[in-house]
């Protein structure tokens, strides 16, 4: 194997390789250099920073070949014989190299390929997948990590979960990176995610690319921490950890104003808490907070008790063991192959437990996790192979180890069809994309001062649940980083728009960016960030602040509010009053001044009077059917009757006159015959008006739901707006016609003119009805009915005053003026 399943769980990577270059050269073997080589330009530019020192050009330039040159080092080294490297060349023969697991990181696992692929032995590929461009580089390459698909569909369910809508993103500068940018980022975009900044963590080519390395992270780290944002997603690899922990020391010496305790970390799978040795001592508060995707792993039963049993005195072939207990413990082995011997002595009877997290972790990670797993599936693999060789090839002993050593490159069928369970109870498998079918974990870092930390689980990606399952987060057991004092942070370019309004976007900003303004009128939102305001349902208006609809009450005039109980009252007292003027008449009908001004229209005008005000109370209560039908139309008909008495008596009036005359023809006119035709032609004509509408679009009790805003008006349709206005016309025209014959006729010398009192009476009943018109069509709702129940009392109460009270007080209060003797003398006087 290349890589120790148990030993080489990534927190024991940490710190074993920050140590200079030449150290580095001492302490590790061909095997550990793989990994040892990732760490050298972070080395680097951390030098830089932290202490401002500039590595030689020599230095340099052999850090910069060390990755790719060292790792197909290492590569041929497990080809080769164990103790000499002769490429090509197998001289050991007790040793056979039947699978690779390894590759932190997508660098080392391409460069790795490229050999080992040559060979057709199968790698096993627990850290960042490489894009491989040769489909013969991925034919012999099986991943101990998701698909990632489903990694990044968990980040955007819990950005949309928390509603992060404006968050930044920080990538490794490779094709993982520009790959995450290039495809997910504009699939968070289309789900409603800004992005405020979009930056690559820096990395070096040549020597001369120092300072602009160092002035570009300083350049990065500043947008990224000076942003507003409290959401960063960090797409990196195993040894970004080292970047994330350099940034509060990075603005001691920039003077940045950073505030990265300020900001939620989302990490993904790739990534590994990873540290340099000068980073032991450094607050780990920045990962306080963090939510980190993991492989989906459990506790494997004994693991702990294999790492308190670990010993490196016992550890005769691993020398990784030697240099990370020397690092890890900060003291020398007795076999230390260092010059300078300086510092304590290692007993090796250390104890693994008593690390703090940030430098061993006691708990298996989900890479280790993969790893462990990797290591059962070659076995299992194996095992499936020799037994299908065994049942299918029947040759002699010898034969078929032959054929087995010959043909171990047969092993990666086996392997992608291979299907176990492993000790923690977990099926492990791989897809046809030869991808491990496993989710993610969610976990929650939770840091102390002691540079410990736990790692919570919080939630999960699980592909093979249902799909209302797929995702599960409990964020009550979320830790929030210490600046949000536990409560859940917000990550929004602005501020929600309350319910209430609705949002209006920012020019030249992100479409996460936008102003909030009120509903308009009638128009309400009851979420926040609402694109737009809606209408309520009919039946119900919006509230005072726009943020709910409240159901309208039915209105109509009712007799129980106290317009409904005024105007009834008064209706009910203009009929009594009217009956009793009737009552008068009837009693004094054979008194002069009653019969002088024709008794019977008299008495047809009192009567159409108390209809018109008793007509009144049609208007107020609950409209039925029977209402709406009786309310215009018998209104139209009583006051035709009404207007058509006056327009009689006054005719007959002028006739009278002019009938007096010598050799007038006008005698024959003037009688009962007239004024009975007169009214009945106008009541027919009436009768005619209110049948046809009747017949054609009767009135009928309808709801008005727009006219207030508040109310739901029950009110009496007219049907015929047209026959409506037809019927007040043909009012009108009477009442003009008797207006104009009665001022004509108001100076004729007779003691029983009515014509005076019937102009005023006609010129209070036109101003009542012409002041309707514009009242009527400005008002609405219960206060429309209000304005016609007005007009009908007043012009009725009109015709009653200026008509029938000179009589009344003459009838009653002057008695002596009711006499036939009193009037011809007056006549003759």
């Amino acid at each position: 194997m290349l890589l120790n399943p148990v030993v080489c769980k990534s927190p024991n990577f940490k710190c074993s390789i920050a140590e200079p270059l030449p150290i580095l050269h001492k302490h590790y073997h061909s095997g550990d250099l793989i990994i040892g080589g990732v760490m050298s330009q972070i080395y680097i530019f951390s030098h830089l920073i932290t202490f401002k020192e500039r590595p030689s050009k020599e230095v340099f330039e052999e850090i910069l070949q060390f990755i790719p040159s060292w790792t197909f080092h290492a590569s041929m080294c497990v080809l080769s014989t164990q103790n000499n490297f002769i490429p090509n060349y197998k001289c050991d023969v007790q040793n056979n190299l039947i699978a690779v697991i390894g590759g932190s990181s997508s660098e080392i696992c391409l460069s790795m390929a490229t050999i080992v692929d040559t060979y057709k032995i199968p790698q096993l590929i627990y850290g960042s997948a490489p894009m491989m461009n040769k489909q013969f580089e991925a034919l012999f390459s099986l991943w101990m990590f998701p698909n990632g698909d489903h990694q990044y569909e968990g980040i955007l369910q819990l950005l949309l979960f928390f509603k992060w809508t404006w968050i930044g993103v920080m990538f490794v500068d490779d094709d993982n990176g520009e790959r995450f940018v290039q495809n997910v980022v504009p699939m968070f975009a289309q789900n409603g995610i800004c992005f405020d900044v979009i930056e690559r963590f820096p990395t070096i080519t040549y020597f001369n690319d120092i300072d602009e390395m160092v002035s570009q992270g300083i350049k990065t780290y500043s947008a990224v921490m000076r942003s507003t944002v409290n959401v960063l997603i960090i797409h990196g690899e195993i040894q970004t950890m080292i970047f994330l922990r350099m940034i509060p020391d990075l603005s001691k010496y920039e003077d940045i104003p950073i505030k990265s305790k300020g900001k939620v970390f989302i990490m993904t799978a790739q990534m590994e808490f990873t540290s340099l040795p000068f980073q032991r001592r450094w607050d780990i508060d920045i990962i306080h907070g963090a939510l980190a995707f993991s492989i989906h792993s459990k506790e494997v039963l004994g693991f702990k008790t294999f790492l308190k049993m670990r010993n490196p005195t016992l550890e005769k072939e691993d020398s990784f063991t030697g240099v990370f207990w020397e690092e890890a413990f900060e003291c020398l082995l007795p076999t230390s192959r260092v010059d300078l011997q300086v510092g304590a002595t290692c007993t090796g009877e250390e104890k693994l437990e008593t690390l703090p997290a940030s430098v061993f972790e006691m708990s298996m990670t989900g890479h280790s996790y993969s790893v462990y797993n990797a290591v059962y599936a070659v076995a299992h693999a194996m095992h499936a192979m020799h037994s299908f060789k065994c049942k299918h090839r029947p040759l002699i002993d010898g034969q078929r180890q032959k054929i087995l050593n010959q043909q171990l490159w047969q092993l990666h069928h086996f392997l992608r069809s291979i299907s176990f369970n492993n000790s923690a109870g977990e099926q492990v498998s791989f897809d046809p994309n030869r991808k491990l079918v496993a989710g993610f974990d969610i976990m929650n870092w939770v840091a102390f001062p002691n540079q410990s930390f736990l790692r919570i689980r919080v939630g999960r990606i699980d592909p093979q649940a249902s799909p209302d399952n797929v995702f599960s987060i409990h964020k009550d057991a979320i830790v929030w980083p210490s600046i949000f004092n536990q409560a859940q942070p917000l990550s929004l370019c602005n501020d929600n728009c309350h319910v209430g309004y609705s949002r209006v976007k920012k020019e030249g900003e992100p479409f996460c960016c936008y102003d909030c303004i009120p509903c308009p009128q009638g128009k309400i939102s009851n979420q926040k960030d609402t694109d737009d305001c809606f209408q309520c349902p009919e039946g119900q208006y919006p509230s005072h602040g726009r943020d709910f609809c409240i159901l309208k009450d039915i209105s109509y005039l009712s007799y129980k509010e106290p317009l409904g109980i005024s105007l009834s009252t008064i209706a009910f007292f203009f009929s009594f009053i009217t009956a009793f003027v009737l009552g008068i008449f009837i009693k004094h009908q054979d008194t002069p001044i009653v019969k002088a001004n024709n008794r019977n229209l008299t008495f047809t005008l009192l009567i159409s009077l108390l209809l018109s005000f008793l007509c009144a109370l049609l208007f107020i209560g609950r409209p039925n059917n029977v209402m709406c039908l009786l309310r215009q139309t018998g209104f139209g008909i009583i006051f035709s009757v009404a207007v058509s008495s006056v327009l009689s008596k006054t005719i007959i009036v002028v006739l009278a006159f002019m009938a007096t005359k010598p050799g007038s023809n006008l005698r024959k006119w003037v009688g009962k015959r007239l004024a009975s035709s007169i009214v009945l032609s106008c009541f027919l004509i009436q009768v005619a008006i209110c049948t046809v509408w009747l017949s054609v679009s009767p009135p009928f009790p309808d709801f008005d739901m727009d006219s207030m805003t508040e109310e739901i008006i029950l009110e009496c349709n007219e049907g015929s707006p047209i026959m409506f206005y037809c019927v007040l016309g043909f009012m009108g025209f009477l009442a003009t016609v008797s207006f104009t014959v009665a001022f004509l006729a108001r100076k004729l010398p007779d003691c029983f003119n009515e014509a005076k009192f019937i102009t005023f009476s006609m010129l209070v009943f036109c101003s009542v009805w012409l002041s309707f018109v514009p009242s009527y069509l400005s008002t609405k709702g219960k206060d429309m009915v209000a304005v016609e129940v007005f007009s009908i009392l007043a012009s009725s109460a009109g015709l009653l005053a200026c008509i029938f009270s000179p009589k009344c007080y003459t009838i009653i209060v002057r008695p002596e003026l009711n006499k036939r003797e009193q009037l011809i003398r007056r006549n003759n006087f």
